[in-house]
């Protein structure tokens, strides 16, 4: 059984969080829709009726064309992106204490 990543933990395993994780995890790479929806482990169909709304509310940003295809990223200008990530990464220390706590 695959691992889930605290993020998806907390938040529930829905696609939108699930494209958020991977969005937020490769944040300084751009893909195309298709290989977001592979790295994320959600349905391309269900990625595209919920892609919509990820680039009317600027979560995400066209990036470029690269041999006809446009490859996109999650817009870490956005003041809810930037929450998103401090809530990731605040998730991830509060699971490091823990297990720390268990160690020791």
């Amino acid at each position: 059984m695959e691992e889930r990543s605290v993020f998806i933990q907390t938040l529930g395993d829905y696609p939108l969080i699930k494209v958020l994780d991977f969005l937020i995890y490769s944040r300084d790479f751009d893909y195309p829709i298709t290989e977001i929806a592979k790295n994320a482990k959600v349905n391309f169909q269900t990625l595209k009726k919920i892609w919509p709304q990820l680039e009317q509310n600027g979560t995400i940003i066209l990036t470029r064309t690269l041999g006809g295809a446009t490859l996109y990223k999650i817009n870490t200008t956005n003041p809810v992106v930037q929450k998103l990530i401090e809530l990731n990464t605040f998730l991830g220390w509060e699971l490091a204490e823990k297990e720390q706590e268990v160690v020791a």
